[in-house]
């Protein structure tokens, strides 16, 4: 399969992209910094730098790879957690603006898959609208939805100890996005049983 994975280099993405080469999957990963690209060469993708608020540059991209599946893994998230409500913003406008523009370029490109990450829990007051119409967006498009708890392990917001349910060991998700793939249109929640 031909995948076009937007957020390669991210928590998800950067694991996910080496286990989709070594399945057989043709891989164009995206990144925004041409500093990263080289990470995504290394992985064994051909990396696309590549900013997700530039449609027309988007559009372009994915078209010329065509991809069978177009995968949305991005975020703008902060890497110290006690800064995402002050920008929480941004990662907002990924999931509403960057969503809109990732499937126009899917359907530009004639993508007959896409699959979006999303999240489990209720995002705290003020934040759910842009949770609410991003995956909105992605069901309308008969797309999947992966609504992943929140990550643990190495590379995560928590290393160590786990946070409050829902919950998901980071490797886990990676695993469980695998086995979506050819996944029919719907929502998905990965999530680690509560004991």
């Amino acid at each position: 399969m031909r995948i076009f994975l937007a957020g390669a280099t991210g928590v998800i993405g950067s694991r996910l992209v080496p286990l989709l080469v070594r399945a057989g999957h043709e891989v164009a990963g995206m990144t925004r910094s041409p500093e990263k690209a080289g990470q995504v060469a290394r992985a064994g993708a051909t990396p696309v730098v590549c900013d997700v608020y530039d449609r027309d540059a988007l559009v372009a991209a994915v078209r010329e790879f065509r991809p069978d599946l177009v995968m949305h893994q991005l975020t703008d998230l902060p890497d110290d957690v006690a800064r995402l409500p002050e920008l929480a913003a941004a990662n907002a406008r990924i999931r509403t603006e960057g969503t809109a523009n990732l499937l126009a370029a899917a359907s530009a490109a004639g993508a007959k898959r896409f699959l979006a990450q999303s999240i489990a829990w209720e995002p705290p007051a003020g934040r759910g609208d842009a949770v609410a119409a991003h995956d909105a967006a992605v069901l309308e498009a008969g797309a999947v939805v992966v609504k992943y708890g929140q990550f643990y392990g190495p590379g995560t917001y928590y290393v160590s100890e786990p946070p409050p349910h829902p919950r998901v060991r980071v490797d886990e998700a990676v695993a469980a996005t695998i086995s979506l793939l050819e996944a029919p249109g719907g929502s998905v929640a990965v999530v680690a049983e509560a004991h």
